[in-house]
């Protein structure tokens, strides 16, 4: 008789391919990789981190496209380039804008996340995502999938939540969030030295500088949530970790997974909220 066929499995901690039924991955030591806690379909976001980069990318394009909808009888197409597709401050208040407004008035607490995926220009979102696109390569390969996306979230919210601390009546965009990863690379190359660490370490110490030169010369940018943000991204790092010095744990997995919750959670509310209200106003 042919034996049955025994289903296997890519382990969801080191990507090995192992049988399904497991009790703990033999190469990483993941208890009951098979299960349904590691293969749920939020976990299963976390599989393929090329996929999950595009798919963040593309969150923060279809949030821009909304609010350009909303705003599309207000819609600024003037010639200045830092301005041109720039959605109303309106369709920003209504999908999750934070600062001072949102939250001393409202009490919008939740636009301290939602604010991450709002942009006020084509050049805005196109910048930050190149950006992103760029860091987060770096983080994944060096902290893993799961960390990057938590350093991201969290270290987003603190950077906006040290702008609403500053009295910024209104802050869009995911520059904290990135810089939230800046800062984490900042930390990984000074923490790990060598020549790799010191390359990554004065790398992103001149990204650092561009971004607060930037921000100086150009009125209107949210200096303290980036500042916030690279803050946050270090304090996330020395707290998470990274490969060399600790592997992904569960904590790290379990983590990650509530980040994906509570942004689709609340960027759900966000666009329902602020469709209702939109509608309600016209």
């Amino acid at each position: 008789m042919t034996p049955t066929a025994r289903k296997t499995i890519l382990c969801p901690t080191c990507r090995k391919l192992i049988s399904i039924d497991e009790a703990r991955c033999p190469y990483c030591g993941t208890v009951k990789p098979g299960s349904w806690m590691h293969n749920n379909p939020v976990s299963r976001l976390f599989n393929n981190p090329a996929q999950f980069i595009k798919g963040i990318i593309y969150v923060n394009a279809a949030m821009f496209a909304l609010t350009i909808l909303i705003s599309f009888q207000s819609l600024r197409l003037s010639g200045n380039p830092l301005h041109f597709l720039s959605p109303s401050l309106l369709s920003l208040r209504l999908l999750g804008a934070t600062g001072t407004f949102a939250i001393d008035n409202l009490h919008r607490w939740w636009t301290l996340l939602s604010a991450s995926y709002l942009h006020g220009g084509i050049l805005h979102i196109l910048f930050n995502m190149m950006a992103f696109r760029q860091i987060s390569v770096l983080i994944i390969r060096e902290y893993g999938i799961h960390r990057m996306f938590s350093i991201y979230t969290l270290g987003g919210i603190f950077g906006f939540w040290i702008s609403y601390l500053r009295g910024t009546p209104d802050t869009i965009g995911s520059s904290a969030a990135i810089c939230s990863l800046i800062g984490a690379a900042l930390y990984y190359g000074k923490s790990r030295g060598g020549v790799y660490g010191q390359a990554i370490y004065r790398q992103i110490g001149g990204w650092v500088l561009m971004i607060f030169l930037f921000g100086f010369m150009i009125p209107g940018i949210d200096n303290w949530g980036h500042g916030g943000g690279i803050a946050g991204g270090i304090l996330l790092g020395l707290l998470f970790g990274y490969h060399e010095r600790k592997k992904e744990t569960r904590l790290h997995r379990t983590l990650a997974r509530l980040c994906v919750l509570a942004t689709v959670a609340i960027l759900l509310w966000a666009i329902g909220s602020g469709l209702y209200y939109y509608t309600a106003l016209h």
